[in-house]
């Protein structure tokens, strides 16, 4: 056996023992060290990479490390054990894990998203109270001429003060509920779950307590997880966070996952990576920014893909990638937390929102709700940009559906210095045309460590625009930012090392370019089958809702240069967040909401693409800048003449 230590470059380590010819991905998974692995140990990313510090290793050379080999730098699944080795995991690596962060809901753009959906939802006519209800009951104390028990005592006083025809007393409630009558004076504050003229009651306390009664709103994306913590007495928003999904080490997208899953304790791993890994620890510092017990949380209320959703929940999701391509459910009847290891209130429930199709979920039809694509009568789209390309066409008389595989570039994946929005990442860019230097905006305003989704259709565009690139994504002008490798594959750097926050060139290369096409390149494809699969054009289009958490906003005329949106006028676009969560806020504060999904899911209709004549040959068309049918694009030729 040989001693293997991962050494963190924030400090710390991990020793594991390991017997000859083990994968160094496959260790540090085993010992719990996060490295990110989007292409799930193919090779193909180039993210696994750590530094050789002492020992041997048995490596695979790797075009993503090119000169830094040299360095030390090894890719760790392409890397196997043969001695005794210490290794060196850069933050980077692991940026997904270590970059969780609260948001600054005073920003207008934090409060606008969710005070513009709440007055929608009013002007809808829906009432903005949930099934969780609180009040007070007062009793008369018992004596020897009333010796009535104390649960039923305390139902009588339930029914009294809420008109409900049963009440529901769990035994949790039924042990503490003796004690604290006396202690005060059986006058008690109550939570409880109103349905069909039944209340649960969730909690008792003393009737002078003012700790607010919160629910937790989650979107959980296949790259990113995002969760607000609410108010459910007033819908106010107490804190919001976000962070990577821990999940993202067993592959950037979903089928890798479903294929993870299938492995020995693959349901457990994977559950284990977003509820232990993810949420959690997100739940933990979304508490402590409002400053209120984790207990106070009584209902949870989450918005995922469907692969997502039954990850999850820990139920097999293979059935989802073979044909016929059937999930185990579309819908779910709420889950008491606790069954799941999240520890909130004893009786807390989470609630899924509902799936319409294999790989069209939750997230999409709760960004439909947030959205209210489903009550004009304006012909509109949402485009939920994310690992899944997921598209909404309709109005409030029919809404049709239909998902693209986009890959996680539009999240940093795929993408070699490619990072999700967070501090550090690029997320707009302006290139001269003449000294093709560029001017960029980082977040955090602070020096440069990747890219974002937003930066790199910004980069791209900007490339294309000045000539350094052609419509096939190679470079064509030479210049001091322009580096070519010895496989000449040409790359444009942003970031010289000095320059940057890692001390580490940030670029993007052809290989990257040529990855990003292919993802918007599935975006448009995907907008044009759903549209012309029922005899409308996209000029016809009056309203088109981007959605997803790639950057503060896009650049809708760089999208619309590179081919990725139809050519269609700006003022048509609105970059509208993350949809998802503001549905599974929504879904959360709403019981009108809550049935309103319901709805949405059931009159939706769901596109299979893979079964459209032509949409593999639209999806070709598409992979060039901006597509190899100009005359789609018109505005584009205009500016280039």
């Amino acid at each position: 056996m040989h001693k293997v230590i991962f050494q963190f470059e924030s400090g710390g380590d991990v020793t594991i023992f390991a017997a000859p010819g083990e994968n160094l991905l496959e260790l540090a998974r085993k010992a719990n060290v996060v490295i990110d692995a989007p292409c799930s140990g193919n090779g193909s990313c180039g993210k696994c990479r750590i530094k050789l510090m002492s020992g041997t290793l048995k490596s695979n050379k790797s075009l993503h490390l090119d000169s830094e080999f040299n360095e030390g730098w090894r890719l760790a699944c392409g890397s196997t054990v043969n001695g005794d080795v210490k290794v060196m995991v850069p933050d980077i690596a692991s940026a997904y894990k270590s970059r969780m962060k609260t948001a600054d809901l005073s920003s207008p753009e934090e409060v606008r998203i969710f005070t513009e959906l709440q007055e929608n939802l009013r002007t809808a006519g829906f009432n903005q109270s949930g099934q969780i209800k609180t009040f007070s009951v007062r009793m008369d104390a018992p004596t020897l001429d009333d010796t009535m028990p104390d649960n039923e005592r305390f139902s009588r006083a339930v029914r009294e003060a809420t008109g409900a025809g049963h009440v529901i007393v769990p035994f949790f409630i039924l042990r503490k509920l003796p004690d604290l009558l006396r202690d005060n004076d059986f006058a008690l504050r109550c939570v409880g779950e109103l349905f069909d003229g039944t209340i649960e009651i969730m909690d008792i306390s003393s009737d002078a307590g003012t700790v607010p009664v919160c629910g937790l709103a989650v979107d959980i994306g296949t790259t990113t997880v995002s969760g607000v913590l609410v108010d459910l007495q007033t819908g106010d928003i107490l804190a919001k966070g976000s962070a990577g999904n821990g999940q993202i080490r067993y592959g950037a997208d979903v089928i890798n996952r479903i294929i993870e899953q299938q492995k020995t304790d693959g349901i457990e791993k994977l559950q284990n990576a977003i509820i232990k890994e993810t949420l959690l620890p997100l739940i933990e510092v979304l508490c402590l920014d409002a400053g209120v017990p984790q207990k106070r949380i009584f209902r949870m209320a989450v918005a995922s893909n469907t692969t997502m959703n039954h990850l999850l929940l820990g139920i097999n999701a293979n059935h989802l990638r073979t044909e016929p391509y059937i999930p185990a459910f579309f819908r779910l009847r709420p889950v008491l937390t606790r069954a799941l290891g999240i520890e909130l209130a004893p009786a807390a429930k989470l609630s899924v929102a509902p799936n319409i199709g294999s790989y069209v979920g939750g997230d999409i039809t709760a960004g439909a709700l947030a959205c209210m694509i489903w009550n004009t009568g304006d012909l509109s789209m949402l485009i939920d940009l994310g690992t899944n390309g997921e598209i909404v066409f309709g109005n409030s008389e029919f809404l049709i559906s239909c998902a693209c595989s986009a890959g996680p570039a539009f999240e940093g994946g795929d993408i070699s210095c490619g990072m999700r929005a967070t501090h550090g990442a690029i997320e707009a860019c302006v290139i001269d045309r003449d000294t093709m230097e560029p001017r960029m905006t980082v977040i955090g305003d602070i020096r440069p460590v990747g890219l974002c989704g937003s930066g790199i259709i910004d980069v791209i565009a900007e490339l294309f625009r000045a000539g350094i690139i052609n419509g096939k994504g190679k470079f064509i002008r030479e210049g001091r930012r322009i580096k070519r490798d010895e496989f000449d594959i040409g790359s444009y750097v942003l970031a010289f090392p000095e320059e940057s926050g890692s001390g580490r060139p940030v670029s993007i290369s052809e290989v990257d370019i040529d990855n990003f096409i292919r993802a918007k390149g599935a975006i448009f494809s995907a907008i044009m089958t759903l549209i012309t699969s029922l005899g409308f054009t996209p000029d016809m289009l009056e309203h088109v809702l981007v959605a997803g958490g790639i950057g503060s906003g896009i650049n809708m005329r760089n999208a619309v240069y590179i081919g990725m949106f139809p050519d269609l006028p700006l003022e048509k676009f609105s970059y509208i967040g993350n949809s998802s969560l503001a549905g599974a806020y929504a879904m959360l504060t709403s019981e009108d909401a809550a049935g309103k999904l319901e709805d949405i899911a059931r009159s939706m209709t769901y596109l299979e693409l893979s079964t459209q004549p032509g949409y593999m040959d639209a999806f070709v068309a598409a992979c060039f800048l901006p597509h190899t049918d100009g005359t789609l694009f018109p505005s584009v030729s205009d500016e280039v003449t």
